[in-house]
C-alpha cells in the first residue's frame, strides 16, 4: 500500500488530532496510508531547540516512508502558503517523491493582491512596498508551481481522487 505524507498547516489548528485522523481515514478510503506528522510520539518534557529538533526528523523519517505528498497550499498567516509545508514540499521532490499540492482559490497570485494592495509601475505590478509582485499566472511561487506534479483547485479529498483517476 502506498503511503502518503499529509503536509499542511491543519497541524495549527485547534481541532488538529480529528483532521488528521479524517484525512488518515480518507487516505484508506482511496488505497492509501496516511501519515500525518501529528502521528509522531515527541516528547514535550525537553528544551524547546530540543522538541523542535525531534518534530524535525521525525517529519522528515515521515517524508522518507511517504510515496507520495499532498500538501496545503492555501494562503497561511498571510499572502504564501505554510514555509515549512513549503520546505517538506521541496525536500520531498529533492529525494524523489511525487508531491501534489490543493488550494481552496487557484486565482493567480497577482490576483490574490486586492486594487489597494498593488499598483503598476514601470510595466510590472508591484506591492505597496515597491517589491515586484510575481506574474506568472500561478496561484503559488512559480518555484512551488514549477515543482509538484499538480495543484489541485478544491481539497485534500480532491487530490486523492485526481491521483486514482491518472
Amino acid at each position: 500500500m502506498k503511503k502518503i505524507y499529509i503536509a499542511g498547516f491543519d497541524v495549527f489548528k485547534q481541532e488538529s488530532i480529528q483532521i488528521g485522523e479524517n484525512y488518515s481515514s480518507l487516505c484508506k478510503e482511496y488505497g492509501y496510508e496516511g501519515l500525518y506528522p501529528l502521528d509522531n510520539v515527541v516528547d514535550f518534557n525537553q528544551n524547546k531547540q530540543k522538541i523542535a529538533q525531534d518534530i524535525y526528523k521525525a517529519n522528515v523519517e515521515l517524508i522518507h516512508q511517504s510515496d507520495i505528498v499532498i500538501a496545503n497550499l492555501n494562503q497561511f498567516r498571510g499572502k504564501e502558503a505554510d514555509s515549512g509545508t513549503i520546505w517538506e514540499c521541496g525536500y520531498a521532490k529533492a529525494i524523489g517523491k511525487d508531491v501534489y499540492g490543493y488550494m481552496e482559490n487557484n486565482q493567480s497570485y497577482l490576483d490574490s493582491f486586492k486594487d489597494e494592495e498593488k499598483k503598476l509601475l514601470n510595466n510590472v505590478y508591484v506591492d505597496n512596498a515597491n517589491m515586484i509582485i510575481e506574474d506568472f499566472d500561478y496561484s503559488i511561487n512559480l518555484m512551488i508551481a514549477c515543482s509538484v506534479k499538480q495543484i489541485i483547485s478544491g481539497n485534500f479529498e480532491d487530490v486523492l481522487k485526481f491521483i486514482n483517476n491518472k
